[in-house]
């Protein structure tokens, strides 16, 4: 029995690849095992080649495996492409259809051919042949095809009972065939038993869906791209029923502009995109800005420049979003590494843009954004909503001609907020320099206490955990420092250089900006290296942590922009190449 291996299903896109992973992790999902899964897709709606990689574990997992136990493919394409990442001992389970082959150079792995056409067409058609392959695969498993019985039943219980019996026959059809096949080779593959807790299984954007939901958004604008259109049509679906709504844009300026606007007026709202449509809004960022108006925007990263690799992972738009506006404002920059996080970190962005009345730029990669993983059941009582200086009692009546100083400048930098319509709140709002009240004003004077009143109000910043820390003390060989969602990959990676001997910390940065110095200076001074890792071909966090930090002797970076996520094995391997050429043992 293992604890642990990792399944792919790979084919042609728009012949049930999706579909046929969801329905297998789904049921395993529920069993109790911990899943993290990672598709590779093209950018186009039909045809190409992709794939589910799903890792299932008895214990927490946070990244793709290294390598493959299971590969079951629709066509021979996905043989070619996959397996060379099948271990000793792995198992290719394929559509006879094709006349399946592996090759020469495989010569570890086993290739099982099962009709999952001809069984699928002899049971009434030919699309439920992705049903024969969660069969087959669930007996190489040992799991009881009755396991799948609830989400068939949820997937085609609209179709009907007879579709839902089809279906749940070709599961059983297919595991029929394989046991028939493989014999008392399947013992090799058992999984121990789960724990059997009720867990969630689900991707970044849907947590960040639900984490505006709680957190008190009712109104998001937005223009579809790869990979956040999943945060807008989960809230096209629950913000109406809880009076909000969402509104499809015709670009990302009127997105960003319209989202702005609606936090002008008391409601909070957000925005999502990727970096093309993050380079449209700058230009409304500067403005929520300089008007000190809140506004959340999502950066769900993806490969660049220009559409680049708009399906693949990259983490290449950290300097954009710290430095892309023109002029100079307050802006505060997220970042969450796990599927909880992303949760809970959506709703303390809201918090964060009212509080400190300016634009939240929460980042997310592909990866983290479309990567599906096991979630423990999220904490509700955390949930908190808090508005800062909102004014929303009367105000005092104002002398006769006087506007309300909505930009009175202030010791923390924040000024009294009020919103349109507030009896004796009357104000200017421009976005060109302006006093107090909000009227124009290029006077010297006036343009210091604004700039510096607006650019001081983010050096107070409360944030509870600006950094994810695994360490048993704060001296170290190596220190790893990442963003989003390289954290699995760096847990894995430590593990193993713990096992060689070397001494090991990581500082995962969930608040880029401003950058957490004084709780990530003492991990930095107590390591003899710190290895950056992330996805981007010129080290932007290494950058960053230079210029905020220094220490430019012990930085080095391990990169990956292929539009590939990292493996634990390659971390590993390159910080250890670093620490043995770097005079150690």
């Amino acid at each position: 029995m293992v604890q642990q291996l990792s399944w792919k299903v790979g084919g042609q896109q728009g012949e049930g690849i999706e579909s046929t992973g969801e329905i297998f992790s789904t049921a395993l999902n529920r069993l109790g095992y911990y899943l993290y899964g990672y598709r590779h897709f093209s950018s186009r709606i039909k045809g190409g080649h992709t794939n589910n990689k799903i890792r299932v574990s008895t214990t927490q997992v946070r990244s793709v495996s290294d390598d493959l136990d299971i590969l079951v493919a629709f066509d021979q394409e996905t043989i070619d492409v996959n397996v060379h990442e099948l271990r000793v001992g792995g198992v290719v389970i394929a559509d006879a259809k094709f006349n399946p082959s592996l090759p020469e150079t495989c010569t570890t792995a086993t290739l099982y051919a099962v009709p999952f056409t001809e069984i699928a067409t002899e049971l009434g058609t030919s699309l439920m042949k992705n049903m024969v392959a969660v069969g087959a695969s669930s007996a190489v498993l040992h799991i009881d095809t009755e396991v799948f019985e609830e989400v068939v039943l949820e997937i085609f219980g609209k179709k009907g009972q007879k579709v839902v019996q089809k279906n749940m026959e070709a599961i059983k059809k297919g595991a029929d065939y394989i046991r028939e096949q493989l014999g008392e080779q399947l013992e090799t593959m058992k999984l121990d038993p789960a724990d059997g807790k009720k867990r969630m299984f689900m991707i970044g954007n849907d947590a960040i869906a639900l984490g505006a939901l709680a957190g008190g958004a009712r109104f998001m604008p937005a223009y579809p791209i790869t990979p956040a259109s999943e945060i807008m049509e989960y809230l096209i679906k629950k913000l109406p029923q809880f009076g909000g709504t969402v509104i499809q844009t015709e670009d990302e300026i009127a997105a960003c502009t319209m989202a702005i606007g609606a936090n002008y007026a008391g409601v909070r709202a957000l925005t999502a995109s990727a970096g093309p449509g993050l380079s449209l809004m700058m230009e409304s960022i500067g403005l929520a800005g300089i008007t000190e108006q809140p506004v959340v925007i999502i950066d769900t990263q993806r490969g660049g420049p220009s559409t680049g690799l708009p399906t693949k992972q990259e983490q290449s738009d950290l300097m954009a979003m710290i430095y892309g506006t023109h002029g100079e404002i307050p802006k505060i920059v997220m970042a969450p590494s796990t599927v909880e996080e992303a949760f809970y970190d959506t709703i303390e962005a809201f918090n964060l843009a009212e509080e400190y009345q300016c634009p939240v730029i929460m980042l997310t990669d592909l990866q983290l954004s479309l990567g599906k993983q096991s979630v423990e059941p999220l904490d509700y009582n955390r949930v908190e909503i808090r508005r800062g200086k909102l004014q929303q009692g009367e105000l005092e009546e104002l002398e006769e001609k006087q506007y309300y100083k909505r930009y009175r400048v202030t010791e923390d930098g924040v000024s009294p907020r009020v919103i349109p319509g507030m009896k004796h709140g009357i104000h200017h709002v421009t976005g060109v320099e302006h006093d107090e009240t909000g009227k124009p004003s290029e006077s010297p004077v006036n343009r210091d206490d604004q700039m510096n009143k607006r650019l001081r109000k983010t050096k107070g910043i409360r944030f509870n955990t600006p950094i994810h820390v695994h360490s048993h003390e704060k001296e170290s060989d190596i220190l790893f420092v990442g963003f989003n969602s390289t954290r699995g990959v760096i847990e894995e990676a430590m593990e193993r250089l713990e096992q060689d001997g070397i001494k090991v910390n990581h500082a995962h940065i969930r608040l880029i900006h401003p950058f957490p110095v004084d709780e990530l200076l003492p991990y930095v001074q107590g390591a003899k290296k710190v290895v950056v890792v992330e996805n981007n071909a010129t080290g932007q966090l290494a950058n960053i942590l230079k210029m905020n930090i220094a220490s430019h002797d012990k930085i080095q970076s391990v990169l990956k922009y292929d539009g590939n996520p990292f493996l634990p094995q390659e971390v590993y391997a390159k910080s250890k190449e670093m620490f043995v050429l770097n005079g150690n043992v």
